[in-house]
C-alpha cells in the first residue's frame, strides 16, 4: 500500500495497513503504526513515531529539525499518538536538547491547514488548531482546547484544558483552563461555556466555574486572595480545582 513514486528509507518501520500516497518521503528512524493514512507529497523525518489510524494530508512536513539557532541537528524526537487528523501543509518540528528533546502530540486532535507546531511543544488530546494557528517553541496545550484561525502563541506559554482562543488571538501569557481569550494581546472574556456544554458538563458545574472566574477576574482581589476565597468551591468541584491549579502552576503569569 505504498505508492511506487514514494521513497521510504530502509530503516523506517511501516505497520500493517498503512497507506502512503504518491511522492512522499519517509526518512530514517520513522515508525508508522497500523491504520495510518498518508496522502501525497508528505515528508516525515525521524527520529519520529506516528501512532495508529492517523490521517496526514498532502504537503505536510513532520519531524523536521528546529530552526532554533541553538539546535545543531541532535537526534531529538517527535511522538504523535493515535487518531489524529493533520490537514494540508501542517509543519511539526522535533524537540531540542535545550528543552524536552521531544515534541509530543496526543490523541484525536484536529490540526487544520497550514498550522505550525514548533519544537518541544506538548499537546494533549481532543484539541483543535484551526487554519494557520501557530505555536512557538515549548508551548503546552491542554486537553480539549481550541485555537481559532491565525491564533498565535508565544514560546513557553501554557494553554489550559478546554480553553478557547478566538480568531487572530496573540497569546503572550498563560491561559487558564476553561477561559476564553481574544485580541492582541489576548485578554479573557468569560468561561468557554459552549465548549464544556458539548462535553456534558452539568449546569451546577458551569455555574461553579463562572463563580470561580468572577472571583479571579471581576472582583477586586489579588489572585492569591481569590484562590483562597474559592477554597471550599474547589473542594466541591473537580473542575474548579483544575481551573485554579492551572493558575497556580503558571510560570509566565496568566492573561488577565
Amino acid at each position: 500500500m505504498i505508492h511506487p513514486s514514494s521513497i521510504v528509507d530502509d530503516s523506517a518501520k511501516i505497520g500493517d495497513s498503512v497507506e502512503i500516497g504518491p511522492f512522499c518521503l519517509i526518512g530514517p528512524e520513522v515508525e508508522i503504526e497500523e491504520g495510518t493514512k498518508i496522502e501525497s507529497h508528505v515528508i516525515l523525518k525521524g527520529p519520529a513515531k506516528i501512532g495508529k489510524r492517523n490521517h496526514i494530508f498532502q504537503f505536510s512536513t513532520l519531524g523536521d529539525g528546529s530552526p532554533d539557532k541553538k539546535y545543531n541537528n541532535e537526534p531529538t524526537t517527535l511522538v504523535i499518538g493515535d487518531d489524529n487528523i493533520i490537514r494540508e501543509g501542517v509543519t511539526i518540528h522535533r524537540g531540542t536538547i535545550q528543552d524536552r528533546g521531544e515534541t509530543l502530540i496526543g490523541d484525536r486532535n484536529l490540526i487544520m491547514a497550514y498550522s505550525h507546531i514548533a519544537h518541544d511543544c506538548v499537546l494533549g488530546n481532543d484539541i483543535v488548531l484551526t487554519n494557520q494557528a501557530a505555536l512557538a517553541g515549548s508551548v503546552h496545550v491542554g486537553d480539549g482546547a481550541i485555537l481559532g484561525g491565525y491564533a498565535i502563541v508565544h514560546q513557553f506559554c501554557s494553554i489550559g484544558s478546554y480553553s478557547f482562543c478566538a480568531m487572530g488571538s496573540a497569546v503572550n501569557k498563560d491561559i487558564p483552563a476553561y477561559v476564553k481569550v481574544r485580541g492582541n494581546p489576548a485578554k479573557p472574556f468569560g468561561v468557554n461555556v459552549t465548549g464544556i456544554k458539548r462535553i456534558g458538563y452539568s449546569k451546577e458545574t458551569i455555574e461553579a466555574l463562572r463563580s470561580a472566574y468572577r472571583s479571579i477576574y471581576r472582583k477586586k482581589l489579588t489572585v492569591d486572595e481569590a484562590i483562597k476565597d474559592l477554597d471550599s468551591l474547589r473542594k466541591d468541584f473537580r473542575e474548579v480545582d483544575i481551573f485554579l491549579s492551572s493558575i497556580e502552576d503558571s510560570k509566565r503569569g496568566i492573561s488577565r
